[in-house]
């Protein structure tokens, strides 16, 4: 397991780090050794925010938790983090169930998921359009994202509303 920690506006005690490394230390029962977590801790005023990405075999598994105390964030992210794992082994049936139940580390009981069936199929062209005019469409339509072909690029984009009202651009790789 190869943890990275990122800090802004906050100081990254190494008993933090003890802490991090004993709890994360848990998951490896999931995956393989060879996993990769990066620890993002921030600072906003009072506001102490924490972020866990999790990436191991292909996967990727993320938890933010804000809060007043750094280390009582680590207490919830964590149970999220699992709640995906368990989700993600629930849904593909790679494990045993029960071998999961009695091994959660963070959570007090097994979740219950009911699996999401999709229930509309769009389809729809992409005409080139500029940033801005995204940005528009997506406003007059109401919706929290927006696909689009990038008539700079030419690529498809998608344009999407943050949870802090801004907007975050997605440049697709393929």
């Amino acid at each position: 397991m190869q943890i990275n920690y990122v800090s802004k506006n906050y100081k990254i005690s190494d008993r933090f780090k003890e802490i991090i490394e004993k709890k994360l230390v848990k998951l490896e029962k999931y995956f393989n050794k060879n996993f990769d977590v990066k620890v993002n801790c921030i600072e906003q005023g009072d506001r102490q925010k924490l972020e866990v990405s999790v990436n191991a075999d292909g996967m990727f598994f993320r938890s933010e938790v804000e809060g007043d105390n750094m280390f009582n964030n680590i207490d919830l992210a964590l149970p999220k983090v699992e709640r995906q794992i368990v989700k993600l082994c629930n849904k593909t049936k790679s494990r045993n169930i029960k071998e999961i139940e009695s091994s959660l580390e963070f959570l007090d009981e097994m979740p219950k998921f009911d699996p999401y069936k999709v229930v509309k199929t769009k389809r729809f062209e992409l005409d080139p359009m500029t940033l801005e005019d995204a940005q528009f469409n997506m406003d007059m339509l109401g919706h929290s994202f927006f696909v689009f072909l990038n008539a700079k690029t030419g690529e498809v984009n998608i344009l999407y509303r943050r949870s802090d009202g801004d907007l975050g651009l997605i440049e697709l790789d393929y």
